[in-house]
């Protein structure tokens, strides 16, 4: 080992949208995470490509996938994506994959970047990279494997 705590993992965030999605990364500590990148969905094989390109080079020992909680508690569209995504990055690639709820987060990522004077291309990377953050801070007993 490493000498690093156990939950010290290198982690990718992946935050789904209906147009693109946006993936973040960690340090090799586990502590910070960095937006890296934004699919937009070509096609759905040269968008898994990508990501399991990303995913190797970045030395991933997990993945993050954000999914929104709805008032209501009720699947919508973005959230069946979601699974089925989820489902398909099971059946491509081995790692643990984790559920990191996330109440507004791109709405969130989008008043941070407001007030940093940001436009919104760099917004999903930021969406990724806050849904990454909350995972990272999160004690490993409370982390929901998918």
């Amino acid at each position: 080992g490493r000498g690093l705590p156990p939950d010290a993992m290198k982690c990718l965030g992946v935050d789904c949208g209906e147009k693109r999605t946006s993936i973040a990364a960690s340090d090799s500590g586990g502590s910070m995470a960095f937006a890296r990148t934004t699919s937009r969905k070509a096609t759905e094989g040269a968008f898994w490509n990508e990501l399991l390109r990303i995913i190797e080079a970045e030395a991933a020992e997990a993945v993050v996938v954000g999914m929104p909680r709805t008032a209501d508690g009720n699947d919508t569209m973005i959230i069946r994506q979601i699974r089925n995504f989820i489902a398909s990055l099971k059946r491509r690639c081995d790692l643990p994959v984790f559920i990191m709820e996330e109440t507004l987060s791109s709405h969130e990522a989008e008043m941070k970047l407001r007030e940093a004077g940001k436009n919104r291309s760099g917004l999903d990377g930021a969406a990724a990279a806050g849904i990454l953050e909350s995972f990272l801070n999160l004690p490993e007993t409370k982390r929901t494997p998918a």
